[in-house]
Parts: C-alpha cells; sequence; structure tokens
C-alpha cells in the first residue's frame, strides 16, 4: 500500500517503470511500463524521472492491459500499454542493458 505524500491528504505516489517508449509527437507518447508503486489510476500525473533532475509535467491518458482492454487503473507489478501527454515526453527512454529502466513519479488525481 503507497503512504500519502502529505498526513491526512488522499494523495498517494505512484511509479511506472518504463520498459519501451515510442514517441508519438512532442506532447504524447506511448510506453510499456510496469507498476511498481501503487496502483497507478488514469489521471495520474509525473512530475519527475527518478534519478534525474529534468522535470516533466506527464498525464496517463489511457491505459491498455489484459491484452488491450482499457482499465481505470493498474496494480503494483502488472504491465501495460500507457499513453501519457505532457511537458517532457522527449526525455523518456526505453530500457537498455547499459542503463536499465527509466521510472517516473508522481501522484494520482483525486478519487
Amino acid at each position: 500500500m503507497t503512504e500519502p505524500l502529505n498526513p491526512g491528504s488522499h494523495t498517494a505516489e505512484v511509479e511506472l517503470q518504463i520498459d519501451h517508449v515510442t514517441i508519438v509527437n512532442s506532447a504524447e507518447a506511448t510506453a510499456t511500463v510496469r507498476c511498481i508503486l501503487g496502483p497507478v489510476r488514469r489521471g495520474a500525473r509525473f512530475d519527475h524521472i527518478r534519478d534525474s533532475a529534468e522535470a516533466i509535467a506527464l498525464e496517463l491518458t489511457q491505459i491498455l492491459a489484459y491484452f488491450g482492454r482499457s482499465v481505470d487503473e493498474l496494480d503494483p507489478v502488472h504491465t501495460a500499454l500507457v499513453t501519457l501527454r505532457g511537458t517532457g515526453v522527449q526525455l523518456l527512454t526505453s530500457a537498455a542493458p547499459h542503463s536499465g529502466w527509466q521510472a517516473i513519479r508522481g501522484t494520482n488525481p483525486p478519487p
């Protein structure tokens, strides 16, 4: 279970690990991801890449899991194809043997 960022708040920190990313345009990318901290819900906003000083402002707009079925949330250890929109998609990278997996962190939308 995730811990609130602010005590008394219902906002929970979430994290996705990126396996493969495809940049669609300057404001949109699709990525095969694994949920590391969550569950991650549609509408989650990601504001930083773990181990990076670069700022991002991405919203998770779609989750396709379980053989391409659209779902509203992704539980930890599960994988899915997601769509991310916003600023910083060009900073996302696919996993590689020398660099490992990139992870993005953020928060879910309010319930």
